[in-house]
């Protein structure tokens, strides 16, 4: 199912780097209908997501009503409530560790100045399927930085709402929500509800849509597409926690992209001959084996540098180092989104409740962005005072570049304030 590659030297790491890129930037499916859909919302509104609601999942409910709500809540397991609530105070506490601080400076001439963070107003969390833990991630972190209103997109499953994801909603004081999913719930919450800021994980749909929907409001400073994991193992690596890392972001998406790297050439074959054997009563497994088939690589690293190289050039989502040693690789890793360190830290565990964020960077985005966090949900202003002394003495400085640069309405503008003109 995956083959053993090698990429040591400048031609094998460029066929890697072909490899990333035609997962990135060719995917098979035909995207071109979202900006089909994006537009037709915004110029048709409600008519037009229902429309588009009823051919991609036969929903015509978009709005749920609070008895339906409070029926779902009802009908949800205790102990699933449980699990909710446990997760929901650890990543709430992780993240109330992020607020951020204002800046006040006032300088020698006595101009004062600061930078304020000021929180976002309005923001759409869109949250794929039966995914709770995706909405506590989302808005958690909006909720500590006080976003004023926070909506809900999430797609019906067979005409009805996800108990779990409605429940979280409530816990998280969220009341308006909407039965709406892929690219046309994208588009609703930038052109119906109109929210500044649009934060959440999807489909190839919903990543193109988020991109397309970029600069009418905001996104995420990153791509969260599609999932991704890289291990990197070596001869004292448990195999099965390694083959089990991998499938679980394997049947998330027949897109998600599954990679190990280890100098040791007996345990990459002896992986490459068993995941069959742990796919088999996978639930998911025909997803699963498709996202193998299609991205899934095992790397025979020939070096510690040459493993550290690697997981830089990738840059994945997930990296988890389940190696003897993972502190020899901290400092010289600079490009991925969260790393697992030893052999008790699973990914999967900090999808739901370590505490820390799972809304990633994707697609090689590692290399220069962050995971959703409470900075995501401010803008910072920047606040300028500046005394008499101040204009003159810094004022004359600015006359002398706005000059230079032909700008005689800036100079004009900094003389007005300034007796001596």
């Amino acid at each position: 199912m995956i083959k053993i590659n090698k990429f040591t030297s400048t031609r094998s790491i460029s066929r890697l780097e072909q490899i990333l890129d035609k997962r990135r930037f060719t995917q098979k499916t035909n995207i071109s209908i979202v900006s089909k859909i994006l537009k037709d919302i915004r110029k048709n509104k409600n008519k037009a997501l229902i429309k588009y609601e009823k051919k991609f999942t036969k929903n015509s409910r978009i709005k749920p009503s609070s008895r339906e709500i409070s029926k779902a809540i009802r009908s949800l397991n205790p102990k699933i409530k449980k699990a909710i609530d446990y997760a929901y105070n650890r990543i709430f506490k992780y993240h109330s560790l992020q607020k951020v601080k204002n800046i006040s400076y006032r300088d020698k001439l006595k101009n004062s100045f600061q930078y304020r963070s000021v929180p976002i107003n309005k923001v759409g969390v869109y949250v794929p399927a039966n995914l709770p833990s995706t909405l506590l991630m989302n808005a958690i972190p909006a909720k500590i930085a006080g976003v004023k209103k926070i909506i809900l997109a999430n797609p019906r499953l067979n005409n009805k709402l996800n108990p779990a994801v409605i429940y979280t909603a409530r816990k998280l004081g969220i009341k308006e929500i909407y039965s709406i999913g892929g690219a046309q719930a994208i588009a609703s919450l930038a052109y119906i509800q109109k929210v500044d800021k649009i934060v959440g994980p999807g489909n190839i749909y919903v990543a193109k849509a988020k991109k397309e929907v970029f600069g009418d409001v905001g996104v995420e400073g990153m791509i969260a597409g599609p999932s991704e994991i890289t291990v990197v193992a070596d001869k004292k690596t448990e195999i099965k926690s390694v083959i089990t890392s991998l499938i679980g972001q394997a049947e998330h998406d027949v897109n998600s992209q599954c990679i190990i790297i280890s100098k040791d050439l007996s345990l990459l074959k002896e992986i490459k001959n068993l995941i069959k054997i742990h796919l088999k009563n996978l639930p998911r497994r025909k997803i699963a084996e498709k996202s193998l088939k299609a991205n899934g690589l095992l790397i025979h690293a020939k070096n510690d540098k040459n493993v550290v190289d690697l997981i830089n050039l990738i840059a994945p989502e997930h990296l988890e180092l389940n190696i003897a040693k993972p502190k020899k690789y901290i400092n010289k890793i600079a490009n991925a989104g969260s790393i697992c360190l030893g052999k008790f830290s699973a990914m999967a565990v900090t999808d739901y409740n370590a505490g820390t964020n799972h809304v990633l960077p994707t697609m090689g985005s590692a290399k220069f962005s962050s995971g959703l966090n409470v900075s995501d949900f401010y803008k910072k202003i920047s606040y300028i005072n500046l005394s008499k002394k101040g204009i003159e003495v810094i004022g004359k400085k600015a006359i002398t570049l706005a000059e230079y640069e032909n700008l005689e309405g800036h100079a004009q503008s900094i003389k007005s304030r300034i007796r001596s003109y």
